[in-house]
């Protein structure tokens, strides 16, 4: 319900299903582009893996050779080290490069899919004029649907790969330090995960209230752009320099709270990276010192001592990792929100609207005639019988009981005190509004051989001379944009435009 107070955005059960519901745009079946791009990005991920294992071993068979003073090991050793890091540095490449075109083809599915829902008959004028509890959809559908994809692209290679190299070095360490080796790792990294969720979940709601105050600052720059002339009219600079400054002021104040929030989280998130440096090698020492490896040489047990501090290490790295993921976590929750809310809406609204019978028929149609079934004149466009009419923010009642034929060639003048429903009969008419009662039948098309609606501000949209003078027709039907200059010149004549 508009105005009813709502729990702030949290990372709840809420998230989790609207974040699904998000990825069912993004991955809309098999085999899509995103969903082959994800399956190359995990293949390229396993084989840096493997890569990155065979490198970060290279160490203690460094200590190996060196020990024993073999020259020609060394040699090899080199050799083999230099060509896996050049494999290593090409796949990290096609990793990100691999991450970027899925951040293109999200932002374009994510997009495509908002603005055909956004689109779709009147809901666009729907949810800027009617609701109130969405606020900038522009800004969601822009720039957080931006920032949405591209944190989560660069969150993908991570998190596709966890699984695998968690399960791979969780082993590999039980084989080097037992079990005590593993289940410490994985004791700091659920300790480490509790504590992050308690600091990230007030960050979500500050963060999605930080977007909001975005928008309203950039709405009130452009809302002076757009009426610049009316404001300087009226010498208003200094009274918008003042609101203007108010939203500025109320933006960075929301800005340092977020910040201070953030402050707890950094610490949390860099304790736990230093922390989990000296764990690796705690787990490393137990059975060193328990005399497992007793037997060893010096140079033996370094070469042993590096690669298990590499295998415990990297197992930590892996969990460090996931933990340093909470700041783009909480970033991709709180445009999970935002989207996620403005996706329902549209959807809602557009249920609404292709339930309703005039919006059914409010659309552009040259060549659509009346069925005839209706025993009434040709010449009748609109029938209107008993209608009741209220404004749908409100409900405040403006017309009742009305009952109207319009018809071809009629002159028709509707008049009356402000606010006693002139424009909302048209609105009514032209399928933006519903009527609370009655009926009302359109029964022409809409268009140039129909009936067209002149709106009181006019708007003029982006292109040429011609496409504004035939606007919407050329967007629509691009044959009709192929009328002659001579006969666009004529009508401009006619109307007194030139």
């Amino acid at each position: 319900m508009q105005g009813e107070e709502r729990p702030g955005p949290r990372l709840d059960g809420l998230f989790v299903r609207r974040f699904l519901r998000l990825q069912a745009v993004l991955f809309p079946g098999w085999p899509s582009p995103s969903a082959l791009m994800f399956l190359t990005l995990l293949c390229v991920a396993l084989l840096e893996q493997l890569v990155i294992y065979q490198v970060g071993i290279i160490p203690s068979q460094y200590y190996e050779v060196l020990g024993n003073k073999d020259f020609s090991g060394f040699k090899t050793l080199t050799a083999v080290a230099l060509t896996l890091i050049v494999v290593n540095s090409t796949l990290k490449s096609f990793d990100q490069f691999i991450c970027n075109m899925m951040y293109v083809s999200w932002r374009k599915s994510l997009t495509e899919y908002l603005h055909n829902c956004y689109f779709q008959g009147q809901v666009y004028y729907s949810l800027h004029m009617l609701r109130e509890d969405i606020d900038n959809p522009d800004q969601r559908i822009s720039q957080d649907v931006e920032r949405f994809c591209r944190q989560l692209s660069s969150m993908a290679s991570k998190l596709i790969i966890s699984p695998f190299t968690l399960a791979y070095y969780t082993y590999q360490c039980f084989h080097s330090t037992g079990w005590l080796g593993p289940v410490s790792i994985f004791g700091y990294f659920i300790i480490g995960t509790i504590i992050n969720k308690i600091l990230m979940s007030p960050i979500v709601a500050k963060l999605v209230q930080q977007e909001k105050l975005e928008g309203d600052f950039r709405f009130k720059h452009m809302q002076i752009r757009v009426n610049a002339e009316p404001a300087a009219f009226y010498r208003a600079g200094r009274v918008e320099h003042m609101r203007t400054d108010r939203r500025l002021q109320s933006l960075l104040q929301t800005q340092r709270e977020l910040i201070g929030k953030e402050l707890w989280l950094y610490i949390g998130i860099n304790t736990f990276d230093y922390l989990g440096s000296i764990l690796s090698y705690v787990a490393i020492a137990i059975p060193i010192f328990s005399g497992v490896y007793g037997d060893l040489s010096p140079s033996e047990l370094s070469a042993l001592v590096s690669k298990n501090a590499f295998v415990s290490i990297y197992l930590i790295g892996c969990f460090s990792q996931l933990i340093d993921l909470s700041r783009s976590v909480t970033d991709v929750a709180g445009y999970t929100h935002r989207i996620g809310e403005l996706q329902e809406t549209l959807l809602s609204l557009g249920r609404k609207k292709s339930g309703n019978h005039s919006e059914a028929r409010a659309s552009w149609d040259l060549d659509s005639t009346h069925s005839g079934e209706d025993p009434l004149p040709k010449d009748t466009a609109f029938l209107l019988e008993r209608v009741t009419l209220s404004v749908p923010s409100s409900g405040k009642l403006l017309i009742k009981d009305l009952s109207l034929r319009i018809s071809q060639g009629d002159s028709v003048m509707i008049v009356g005190n402000t606010g006693t429903g002139k424009t909302s009969l048209l609105r009514v008419l032209g399928g933006l509004w519903e009527s609370t009662q009655g009926s009302i039948k359109m029964l022409t098309c809409f268009g140039p051989q129909g009936v067209v609606f002149l709106p009181q501000q006019p708007f003029f949209t982006d292109g040429s001379l011609r496409e504004q003078v035939i606007y919407p027709l050329k967007e629509i039907y691009p044959v009709s944009g192929s009328a002659d200059d001579d006969r666009i010149v004529r009508f401009l004549e006619l109307a007194g435009l030139v």
